[in-house]
């Protein structure tokens, strides 16, 4: 099923097929490709302020949705995986069918990191640059645990429940995920794809994906991924933009990233959280931008 939303200050979706589903993606502008790839609850939507200006200043803004997010397909339980390591296959897929050849640049928020290096690293010499947004692509460093709201939603039935039926992971994110308060239509924004249980179960998917110990499902990949990527991220620019009240990418996070990439340009907002885009736009885009021009 497609997900025709309409927005005023987002643009309408193309879309191409993906391992047999229906993608949903914003494509803006014309140039050297920024693809950019959301976590989770989340949609193109977070996006929408970064790539109208990377569009305005000469490049080419790339955001899919998820299968079973934002405007893409909303698959049953039963004919989609939905797992991290098919995740990484699609976002594969649709980078050989909208973005076959060249260098790009990736931007990356929450699983968006996670998702989109595990495909960087098998595939670094499409690389030209990375910019991090509260985002981890390897396993819980030690001494971090899953932050309470995470492990609530992955109680048994009830927490199935709660994001299902009460929408509760969502409307918890975007008022736990900012420190200024989102307007009301932003907010609206956000949750607009996620409007019934049918429309959440992504969402869930991906909490229980979530590897709480070695012995989950996603660990192997994570750990794979996180191996690999000092090699890749020690040959291309990359710009790390972190709101340090993130309730669940916390400060430990931020410093597994500086450990694995010491090159990296950082810069952390004190007054930002997990939405860092939203909490910093003023600040963060224009990072984004200089980067682009300099490198």
């Amino acid at each position: 099923m497609r997900a025709d939303l309409r927005l005023p200050d987002l643009p309408d979706a193309r879309h191409v097929t993906v391992g047999g589903q229906d993608v949903a993606y914003l494509d803006e502008g014309a140039g050297e490709p920024v693809l950019m790839v959301h976590g989770n609850p989340s949609w193109s939507y977070h996006y929408r302020h970064l790539a109208a200006a990377v569009a305005a200043h000469g490049h080419r803004a790339v955001v899919p949705d998820h299968v079973g997010m934002g405007r893409s397909a909303r698959p049953a339980a039963g004919d989609y995986p939905f797992t991290y390591e098919r995740r990484v296959e699609d976002l594969g897929g649709f980078v050989d069918a909208v973005l076959p050849d060249g260098p790009l640049t990736l931007v990356v928020h929450d699983w968006g990191g996670a998702i989109a290096l595990a495909w960087a690293v098998r595939h670094p010499e499409r690389v030209r640059r990375v910019v991090l947004l509260n985002t981890a692509a390897f396993p819980l460093p030690p001494g971090a645990g899953l932050p309470w709201h995470l492990r609530a939603a992955r109680v048994p039935y009830a927490g199935d429940g709660a994001v299902l039926l009460g929408n509760a992971f969502v409307r918890g994110a975007v008022h736990l995920g900012v420190v200024h308060r989102m307007p009301r239509q932003v907010r609206r924004g956000y949750l607009a794809p996620y409007d019934s249980p049918a429309r959440r179960l992504a969402v869930l998917r991906f909490v229980q994906d979530v590897p709480a110990s070695p012995s989950a499902p996603a660990h192997a990949l994570l750990a794979a991924t996180e191996r690999a990527l000092p090699g890749l991220l020690a040959q291309v620019p990359v710009l790390v933009l972190w709101g340090l009240r993130d309730p669940v990418l916390d400060a430990r996070i931020l410093e597994r990233w500086r450990e694995l990439v010491p090159s990296a340009e950082v810069h952390a907002y004190e007054d930002a959280g997990h939405f860092v885009l939203e909490d910093a736009r003023e600040v963060v885009v224009p990072r984004v931008l200089d980067l682009l021009d300099r490198t």
